[in-house]
């Protein structure tokens, strides 16, 4: 037991450079807020849903962090300060982050019949600060969801996406081949808030005048071989 917390602590550490121990971690709000969860999850799994909910509640009057017991969670999970909120068929895999401000947000199910409506994130997810991801959709592995974004649609693995709604936008290769991504996205002036419209744009228009090359460019080989 003690060797996982150790190997949780320096997950996110490894995050974080603002720690200078593993104990000043165990202060960290998502810290308990994960801790207490796994208590809640475990009263839920067992249908002693009151209990549960009794957990979650200190929790979240503790922590300003609202997970659902129902949520499910895998290893290493670090939410980086609070004010987030997860759903009831949440499912988050290994290695996620999470920034402040952050709703992992339902649909509302046709006729009132309850079912998966909340967001799947898979391994190695990062999500920055106030964004939103709504409804029943999976996040890829390693995608990067930008500050202030809201995903309502599944996003491929590797992605990078801003904007509201959220689209996939380029970014410099050196940036992608990098193990971790603080707040999803690099930081740079090419994803101020005052000009993401226009970098997806001008990423869009990139990619339709590839295209349109290619498509000449087979028009061209067809000429020559009729």
């Amino acid at each position: 037991m003690f060797g996982r917390v150790k190997t949780y602590l320096d997950s996110i550490r490894a995050r974080d450079p603002a720690p200078r121990s593993r104990a000043e971690i165990l202060l960290y709000p998502g810290v308990w807020a994960v801790a207490y969860h796994r208590v809640a999850h475990w009263l839920y799994r067992n249908r002693l849903f009151f209990l549960a909910r009794l957990v979650n509640h200190w929790s979240r009057w503790l922590t300003a962090i609202d997970i659902h017991p129902g949520a499910r969670i895998g290893r290493n999970f670090f939410i980086d300060h609070g004010f987030v909120v997860i759903g009831e068929t949440a499912e988050i895999g290994n290695d996620v982050t999470i920034y402040q401000c952050v709703t992992l947000g339902g649909t509302n199910p046709d006729g009132g019949v309850a079912g998966k409506r909340h967001p799947t994130i898979l391994d190695g997810v990062i999500i920055g600060s106030g964004a939103q991801v709504l409804g029943p959709i999976t996040l890829g592995e390693r995608s990067r969801i930008g500050a202030n974004a809201v995903v309502t649609k599944d996003v491929m693995p590797g992605a990078t996406m801003v904007g509201i709604p959220a689209k996939a936008t380029l970014i410099e290769s050196q940036a992608g081949q990098r193990d971790f991504m603080p707040y999803g996205t690099p930081c740079s002036e090419m994803f101020d808030p005052a000009t993401q419209k226009f970098e997806i744009m001008r990423c869009e228009l990139e990619t339709m005048r590839k295209r349109l090359d290619a498509l000449m460019a087979e028009r061209e080989e067809h000429r020559d071989s009729a």
